[in-house]
């Protein structure tokens, strides 16, 4: 059902002391009635999407070094996501997409669920040419039915994962705008990312779907075509929801989550600097960069 679960670095390190204080809990017994809840880790799920893999990870660090908390992240495809969420098998997941892309999903767990905060808002669902492409070619969708523009795009769109809401609002775009002609390459983030950074250094034509906040917009010179019948939505803010009840058993680690919003251009520059380095340099100089954002998170909890 949930694939790939591990645990960040620090939660499952295990110290002598650290044994011998557990030990010492149990001894005691009813004396530390709350100790239990305390070492339950908090499941934190997400995909493989790279804001989704920063924000999460860099709230895994500060639940665990700020909190004093644990961390299991649960790393699975979309809709189990929320289907895990909704039963309780995972605690949180930060890439609630509203109000359109992930829609579909949220309307099946939204009685299952609850929302904690916003963790970045001006977010954006299209499709991206780049900036090489003149203007005067492919300015709108609405240009992808010139003849000699699907001849250039080979009729192709380059698509990401097939469960994404992204797929299925391009899905809808395709029918929208009569490009029968097109064939939606349904692929990966990182096989989308693949043929787009191949196509870029040869000057190649090419269209695919993309998202803001995103680090290809730091690596290459992209922009967004415009879409006036708004067939892949308009601005969207991105969600924390929880499991239903998590408030109240865990109002440290949702105290914190709530206040937890970071800006959308602070999150692309630290999410391409995750790509030039790693996720967790990226997520510790981050942390460093910032340090009245991360007190203002943490607040009393911490």
């Amino acid at each position: 059902m949930l694939k790939n679960l591990f645990t960040t670095g620090t939660t499952r390190r295990t110290t002598l002391g650290a044994t011998l204080g557990l030990a010492a809990a149990l001894v005691a017994g009813s004396a530390f009635p709350t100790m239990a809840q305390d070492v339950k880790p908090v499941k934190i799920g997400w995909s493989a999407w790279s804001d989704a893999e920063f924000v999460t990870k860099l709230a895994a660090k500060l639940i665990t070094d700020e909190l004093g908390g644990k961390v299991d992240l649960v790393q699975t495809d979309v809709a189990p996501l929320y289907q895990g969420v909704s039963r309780g098998d995972v605690d949180v997941m930060m890439m609630n997409w509203m109000p359109a892309t992930h829609a579909d999903y949220f309307a099946k767990v939204e009685d299952k669920v609850e929302t904690l905060g916003t963790v970045y808002d001006g977010a954006k669902l299209g499709w991206v040419v780049p900036t090489y492409i003149p203007e005067s070619e492919i300015a709108s969708i609405e240009d992808l039915k010139k003849p000699e523009v699907q001849e250039k795009l080979a009729k192709t769109i380059q698509g990401i994962d097939p469960g994404a809401g992204l797929t299925r609002l391009s899905q809808q775009a395709v029918k929208d705008y009569g490009l029968d002609d097109y064939k939606l390459q349904i692929s990966s983030e990182a096989g989308m990312l693949t043929t787009v950074d191949r196509a870029y250094r040869g000057e190649k034509w090419f269209v695919a779907t993309s998202w803001s906040p995103h680090w290809m917009f730091g690596k290459h010179k992209l922009r967004y075509l415009e879409d006036p019948k708004k067939s892949l939505g308009e601005a969207e803010v991105v969600n924390i929801i929880a499991t239903k009840g998590f408030k109240d058993e865990n109002p440290k680690v949702a105290g914190f989550l709530s206040r937890m919003k970071l800006p959308l251009a602070d999150l692309e520059a630290a999410m391409f600097n995750a790509q030039e380095t790693s996720y967790d340099e990226a997520v510790t100089k981050y942390i460093t960069d910032h340090p009245d954002q991360v007190k203002t998170w943490v607040g009393d909890e911490g």
